[in-house]
């Protein structure tokens, strides 16, 4: 072999090694067939509420939803064929002919100036490819090779079903139905030529492109793509001259991003359900059916929202009044910056709303049940997701007050007491947590002498409830039944305890107070019905879950007594005022300096938890600013606005067997003659029912009473 050909072998040989690493290098990191015969498309998953209303959709970067081609308008297909590549039907992935045109044009501007990207080049592009904005022939030659691929793997109309499924239109819209939704706010299934049109227009540069960035260059180009739909013959003269002279028909204003509905909730769920699936709430397409009712958020919402303007304002205007109070909230620095002393500022009453609603905003929160399921139907955790984000109504511990008070009458009633208790309403001594002794009062110091147990629950009588703790019951026994009854934050077991000492958390005194309504039986909440694969295949179910916690004899003595406080105590105003005449019971919450506001209340069907405060314990609602007067104004109004709008039928709550109602005397608490003055009907556990017919007012004294009276 001479030497020539030993040269010439040599240098063949490094040519195909060279040739053969070139190939491997350009492969290297390419989908394999399994890999694009097993593509699956990252899915927005689906929040739908209990009445089936999309109310958010939890998505990874892209916001996509699958809409099968075949329910898509045929204008949609046609006109991204047209614009984008009108030999997709005739070539295998790669269209020579636009591609030598491209090799022309490139060698001329020595560099990448045009490019002959078929349509299934793109989809690989953005399926598998890098997405750098640098062009380069090793990423072309890989695209190339991945289009060929997939051309081989998939259907021309396979192909294009998960290019319209997955390809960018702007503004973080991927797919069709993201982006039908997003310009037009309808179904992709309904949209008509020349929103097809424009939808294909902007899948060439989506950012500059956009109708809401540039409307002038979007016409022009949807324009262009309706005349590439006529020359194709995808539409006639009559289609093209109407679709080319209307405007872009887009949605007036560019969507912002919004909270959306029961945006609390939502994150609420989504704390808990990332637990679960990790990324696939993101990716997975899943179906998530949840409790939550969308007409008792919107009720809940506007009477929350209307109180806290309320409730804002009356802080403005009894701080501008205060201006030691006011100069702590905008101080020296602030005063300079504005160019405005306190004193000025002060005078100007929307500056000074302006100022204290973004450093002292109002705060409350909202928790509605349904007490013989458990199942959330409303959530508010502050007045502003979008700045709070810290949800008060499965987060915020605060002190309950006198919405304490249930847990410590339950304890007395199930302890064979019953509503006729009598005690002193007069003043008492309580020693604290820290050894303090402390002189409680009720509200506007009333006081008075032997009073029942339901008048002292009705009315909020702090000095009944505190002899209640020490002279019929003890602290720890209290805490006892508020830990059976789901409270899980720390109490301290005191006697102050009585009046609200320690802190809870709303969902779980709402809660907890559910299980009056449910004859004793506290459902655990629920937000979760169950969660759904793209395919309809259920990944979990959640059944409502109970445990019964009190006697249902106590659970209907006990919600007969909070009864009395909506007919005619602390919240009668639910009736006169706001028109709640369903059976109802609950109860008023105020701590001793006007920080916490509370009312929690019931029905059969509906449990409804609100408090108000500000986020720092150590502010103040103001003087006179109780439960009544804060939290009952939202309670009513969104109480009986869910019973209606949700038609539920007016229930009553269920006797038991071993509880009667009788008649007796309201001075002796015997059963009363046809000579008592003031007969009342309460109600006992059988064992326990007054025997004796009132001897007060009726035998032998009164027919001597009478016998006095005639002389």
């Amino acid at each position: 072999m001479s030497k020539n050909t030993l040269i010439w072998i040599v240098v063949i040989l490094i040519v195909c090694t060279l040739g053969v690493a070139g190939f491997m290098f350009l492969v290297s990191g390419l989908p394999s067939l399994s890999t694009l015969e097993d593509y699956k498309p990252s899915l927005a998953s689906k929040v739908y509420s209990r009445n089936l209303e999309l109310i958010h959709e939890f998505y990874y970067q892209e916001r996509r939803t699958y809409t099968p081609i075949e329910e898509m308008p045929p204008y949609l297909w046609q006109a991204v064929v047209s614009i984008e590549d009108r030999r997709f039907f005739e070539h295998w992935g790669l269209d020579p002919i636009r591609n030598i045109k491209a090799i022309v044009v490139n060698i001329i501007a020595l560099g990448i100036e045009e490019g002959a990207s078929t349509l299934t080049q793109q989809l690989a592009r953005q399926l598998y490819m890098e997405q750098s904005l640098q062009k380069t022939f090793t990423r072309k030659l890989r695209e190339q090779i991945t289009a060929v691929e997939i051309e081989r793997t998939y259907t021309k109309r396979e192909i294009l079903d998960i290019y319209l499924n997955y390809m960018n239109f702007g503004h973080g819209s991927y797919g069709v139905h993201a982006a039908a939704k997003f310009y037009f706010d309808k179904d992709a299934r309904k949209l008509n030529i020349q929103e097809c049109a424009l939808l294909a227009g902007l899948l060439q540069r989506p950012a500059s492109l956009s109708p809401y960035v540039n409307p002038e260059r979007a016409l022009r180009r949807r324009n262009l793509v309706l005349a590439a739909m006529h020359k194709m013959e995808f539409i006639n003269d009559e289609e093209y001259e109407a679709a080319r002279e209307s405007d872009l028909g887009i949605l007036p204003e560019k969507p912002t991003k919004s909270s959306g509905i029961a945006p609390y909730f939502v994150e609420y769920i989504r704390q808990e359900l990332g637990k679960r699936y990790g990324m696939d709430l993101y990716k997975a397409g899943l179906k998530i059916y949840t409790t939550l009712d969308t007409r008792a958020q919107f009720f809940a919402e506007k009477y929350s929202q209307k109180q806290i303007d309320v409730m804002q304002r009356k802080s403005d205007r009894r701080l501008q009044k205060d201006l030691k109070e006011l100069e702590k909230l905008i101080p020296q620095s602030v005063q300079e910056e504005l160019g405005k002393s306190l004193a000025q500022i002060a005078r100007d009453t929307v500056l000074v709303d302006s100022l204290l609603t973004e450093r002292l905003p109002i705060q409350m929160a909202l928790i509605s049940i349904e007490p013989k399921t458990g199942h959330i139907l409303a959530m508010i955790g502050g007045r502003d997701f979008e700045k709070y984000k810290f949800n008060r109504a499965t987060q915020a511990e605060r002190q309950p007050g006198s919405a304490f008070k249930p847990f410590l009458y339950t304890a007395v009633i199930d302890n064979d007491y019953s509503p006729t208790l009598e005690l002193l309403n007069q003043p008492v001594v309580v020693f604290l947590e820290n050894g303090q002794r402390w002189s409680p009062h009720n509200y506007g110091e009333t006081m008075g002498g032997l009073t029942s147990i339901r008048e002292g629950l009705m009315n909020s009588l702090n000095l009944i409830s505190v002899r209640l703790i020490q002279e019929i019951t003890n602290p720890l026994v209290v805490l006892d039944y508020a830990k059976k009854m789901g409270i899980t934050t720390k109490i301290p077991a005191v006697d102050a305890i009585a009046l609200g000492a320690g802190s809870v958390i709303p969902i779980e005194i709402t809660s907890a107070y559910s299980a009056f309504a449910n004859q004793g039986v506290r459902m655990e909440p629920i937000a979760v019905i169950r969660v759904e694969d793209q395919f309809g295949n259920i990944l979990e179910e959640n059944i409502p879950q109970g445990k019964e916690v009190l006697r249902k004899s106590t659970a209907y003595i006990m919600t007969d007594m909070l009864r009395s406080v909506v007919t005619g105590g602390t919240g009668a105003r639910s009736r006169w005022l706001y028109k709640f005449y369903r059976p109802a019971a609950g109860k008023t919450g105020t701590t001793n300096d006007y920080t916490d506001a509370w009312f929690v209340g019931f029905t059969p069907q509906i449990a409804t938890g609100v408090w108000f405060g500000f986020d720092n314990p150590a502010q103040q609602l103001g003087e006179g600013q109780t439960g009544t007067n804060v939290a009952l104004p939202v309670w009513g109004p969104y109480m009986k606005a869910a019973h209606d709008t949700l038609g539920l039928p007016e229930e009553d709550f269920i006797m038991p067997d071993d509880v009667v109602r009788v008649k007796i005397c309201k001075e002796s608490k015997e059963l009363a003659s046809p000579e008592c003055p003031d007969p009342v009907d309460e109600i006992f556990r059988k064992e326990f029912a007054p025997q004796k017919i009132c001897e007060t007012h009726s035998g032998t004294q009164n027919r001597s009473n009478r016998r006095r009276r005639i002389r």
